[in-house]
């Protein structure tokens, strides 16, 4: 490595805080070399493999290569990388994407053979580096202190990550940049203004003004649409353009990384070129100002893409493209005075996506992110409404559990969604998962799922019958993860694309309303609308795959038609077909109705006049399933001693998903405030019985019996019962007090004769050997009338003080 970079400067420094804490946190600015530089330097300090993670697939592709390349060898020598669909595996540096390292601490969480993870471009902030920083540093934790740990960003508040990793020492690189002069628009664009004309504009006006600058020109659009549109509308003979975006095959990636091979070159970007990749002899940055970031609404449950103005940090990373290699200009496409409106730095993954992956992995892990090392934590809703779709997946159980099926989908490179549709639906749903889970190959065409898969199988057999164009390097790519997929399926099944939308997507089964628009109620419980004029307006159901995300009536743009045999036949389970009374959220009260229900699709619908009591009682059911269950101080002492012994299963996930148990009780209730003034604790002793209450009342106590048989209360409400009594009525006692099946130990605070805590214990013999002998000397001179033996297991229990004089 003999051309100098910044970053050289920072590793001494860097190495040290490795070696002395195995741990810390970098901040070196684009081009400063942190990627290429410090997973070499750092082989001769580290035992086993070096596993550095990058938030794209191409990013780490590049990286893997320009590190063989400077080590003088071929990749799959010292270096190697693992994407998914590709793995060139490396003996000593393995550069991986975020969700490659998430499969392999699932797989094995001690991570063997790795002596180091290095987070690379942390701060883009994505969720699976979120996710997968908090599973490495648990895993160093619990497993592997040995682990090295290295964080590094470009922009970033180093100090909360530092925090984060218990104070890891934090390194900056100053970076090498040449001045660069900033140009902003003499005022803002009209709310009229067409993005893509003037993006346009300002490119030739930028190539025209540094004709004899020299060097590359970079455009930061925020999409491969904007990136065509804008493109079309250049008329810059002289340039060499070169696209550059995610959904790129490499082949045509490579292309716009290497330098000219004559005249100029001008890339349109989207933001994979803001700091993972080094695009040769920048001099000139046009910003447009904007980035694409992925929004989920719980309140709808479906995520979208959505444009947003460009924060400060992606903009001065931005501009910083333009001074690397020698003084250069930054064009942004808005005015400086609008500067002070953008937000400092671009929202985390984790707190405004879509987190179903999230909760499944936490699942698999078995967290409930509370305990994770998470840098933001996840959104409650968010995280909440992900976990209620795993569990209509079945991916977890009443509990919050992952099941079996959870696993399995945990293992499926894919959104919980379209792995479940794969492992249920068989082979024949690989192409259809492969597809959902791309950009859609087809421009302008009607909403039906067919016509895409048409393509994908054959597509001269697709153009000499549709006229919508089609996009081959999507569709060659869908085909190769399809190929991928089936590999992982089980044996096809040979349902309909409707059908294997359902599966996917149980909360977006459509069912046309009355009327003559094609307006459409979802399973889910949202509306839905048709393009006016689609082939499918006029089905009565469909599988709905992609919306646009509006709250009140999404616009459907991905369906395929599901036939009711279909759906009885896969749903049939969740279709409620007898006669039933309702808790009226709106009424606050039981009302009595005959419905046929797919969630919220209601098949036929009639007032139920003579509806029978047990009928009312689930109704009012229904409304604790709504409010929740009414939990007293005295049902609450039971419901934890129930669960202790494990006589029952007493969660209110539990609870409230069979009504059995409550039912005779609420025979005569039917307002909210009825259920309000229920006591649970008698329906939780006829819950586990006679013989329940019997073991119950061996097993785990309500009251301990003291030496002296006095009867404490046994408090259950926390991690473990417990107890508070004098230390003086424990004198004899040599074994620790234990209730439930699995003798738990009690949580002991012993009281001064005073009555305040002198000592908590789980463990009282060593009480009496280790830590009485101090409690002793210090109590013996306050309380001088109570007995203080020298051995506590010899003496007699007493809540007595000694007789004056003695």
């Amino acid at each position: 490595m003999t051309d100098r970079l910044p970053i050289d400067d920072a590793l001494p420094d860097l190495i040290r805080a490795i070696r002395d804490h195995g741990r810390a946190v970098l901040i070196a600015p684009p081009g400063a070399g942190k990627t290429t530089r410090v997973p070499i330097a750092l082989m001769p300090e580290i035992e086993g493999r070096i596993l550095m993670l990058e938030p794209r697939r191409l990013a780490a592709r590049a990286a893997a290569e320009r590190m063989a390349e400077v080590l003088g060898e071929t990749v799959g020598d010292r270096v190697g990388y693992r994407i998914r669909g590709q793995s060139v595996p490396g003996a000593r540096i393995e550069v991986v994407t975020e969700g490659i390292l998430t499969r392999m601490i699932q797989s094995d969480p001690d991570l063997p053979g790795i002596g180091a993870v290095i987070m690379d471009e942390f701060h883009e902030r994505n969720l699976n580096a979120d996710l997968g920083l908090a599973l490495v540093w648990e895993s160093r934790a619990a497993l592997r202190p040995d682990l090295a740990v290295l964080v590094m960003s470009a922009t970033l508040d180093a100090e909360p990550v530092a925090g984060l990793l218990d104070r890891a020492p934090v390194i900056e690189s100053m970076g090498r940049a040449f001045p660069v002069e900033t140009r902003w628009l003499p005022r803002p664009l009209p709310a009229s203004a067409r993005w893509e004309t003037q993006m346009a504009t300002l490119i030739a006006e930028a190539a025209a003004e540094t004709r004899d600058t020299g060097g590359a020109m970079l455009a930061f659009l925020p999409g491969e649409g904007e990136i065509r549109r804008v493109a079309a509308a250049l008329d810059l003979p002289d340039l060499q353009i070169q696209p550059l975006f995610g959904a790129m095959d490499f082949a045509a990636q490579r292309a716009a990384l290497a330098p000219s091979d004559g005249g100029r070159k001008l890339v349109l970007a989207t933001a994979i070129a803001e700091t993972s990749l080094t695009i040769p002899d920048v001099r000139v940055v046009i910003d447009g100002g904007r980035a694409r970031r992925a929004r989920f609404d719980p309140a709808s449950g479906m995520s979208r893409l959505v444009t947003e103005r460009v924060s400060r940090a992606e903009a001065e990373q931005r501009r910083g493209r333009a001074g690397r290699v020698a003084p250069g200009i930054c064009y942004r496409l808005w005015a400086r005075a609008e500067e002070g409106a953008l937000p400092a730095y671009p929202p985390p993954e984790i707190a405004v996506g879509d987190l179903t992956g999230l909760a499944l992995e936490l699942a698999a892990w078995g967290s409930d992110g509370s305990d994770l090392a998470f840098l933001t934590p996840p959104p409650a809703p968010a995280l909440a409404e992900a976990r209620l779709l795993l569990a209509d997946l079945g991916a977890l159980d009443a509990g919050g559990r992952i099941t079996d099926h959870g696993r399995a989908l945990a293992r499926v490179p894919l959104h919980p969604r379209l792995a479940h549709m794969l492992m249920r639906a068989g082979a024949g749903a690989a192409p259809v998962a492969a597809l959902l889970a791309d950009r859609d190959p087809l421009t302008g065409a009607p909403v039906d799922l067919t016509l895409r898969l048409t393509a994908l199988r054959d597509l001269r057999a697709y153009q000499d019958r549709h006229p919508w164009q089609a996009n081959r390097a999507a569709l060659d790519r869908i085909r190769a993860e399809a190929r991928r997929l089936q590999r992982l399926a089980p044996e096809d099944r040979g349902l309909s694309h409707g059908a294997m939308l359902s599966l996917a997507y149980p909360d977006r089964i459509a069912q046309r309303r009355k009327g003559d628009e094609p307006r459409f109620i979802l399973s889910g419980g949202k509306g839905a609308i048709l393009p006016a004029g689609d082939p499918l307006a006029g089905d009565r159901l469909l599988a709905v795959a992609d919306l646009d995300g509006d709250r009140s009536e999404a616009r459907v743009r991905l369906a395929a038609p599901l036939t009711e045999p279909e759906l009885r036949g896969l749903h049939g389970d969740r279709i409620e077909t007898v006669s039933f009374s309702e808790w009226s959220r709106r009424d606050g009260r039981v009302i009595a109705r005959q419905q046929e229900k797919l969630g919220a699709l209601i098949l036929s619908d009639r007032i139920w006049d003579d509806a029978p009591p047990e009928t009312l009682a689930a109704a009012a059911f229904d409304g604790l399933r709504q409010y929740g269950l009414p939990w007293t101080a005295a049902a609450t002492r039971l419901r934890a001693r129930i669960a202790l012994t494990g006589l029952a299963d007493v969660g209110d996930a539990a609870l409230l998903a069979d009504p059995a148990w409550l039912l005779p009780w609420l025979s005569n209730r039917r307002t909210l405030a009825d259920l309000r003034a229920l006591d649970l604790t008698e329906p939780l002793k006829a819950l586990i019985g006679w013989d329940g209450q019997q073991a119950l009342d061996r097993l785990a106590p309500s009251h301990f019996r003291t030496p002296l048989g006095r009867a404490v209360p046994i408090d259950y409400s926390g991690a473990m019962p417990a107890i508070e009594l004098r230390l003086q009525e424990l004198f004899g006692v040599t074994r620790h007090p234990v209730v439930g099946p699995e003798n738990l130990p009690l949580r002991i605070t012993l009281l001064s004769p005073g009555g305040k805590p002198v000592q908590v214990t789980a463990d009282l013999p060593g009480f009496w050997a280790n830590s009485y002998a101090d409690v002793r000397k210090d109590m013996r001179g306050r309380y001088p009338r109570h007995p203080w033996p020298e051995d506590p297991t010899e003496a007699e229990p007493t809540v007595r003080a000694k007789p004056r004089g003695t």
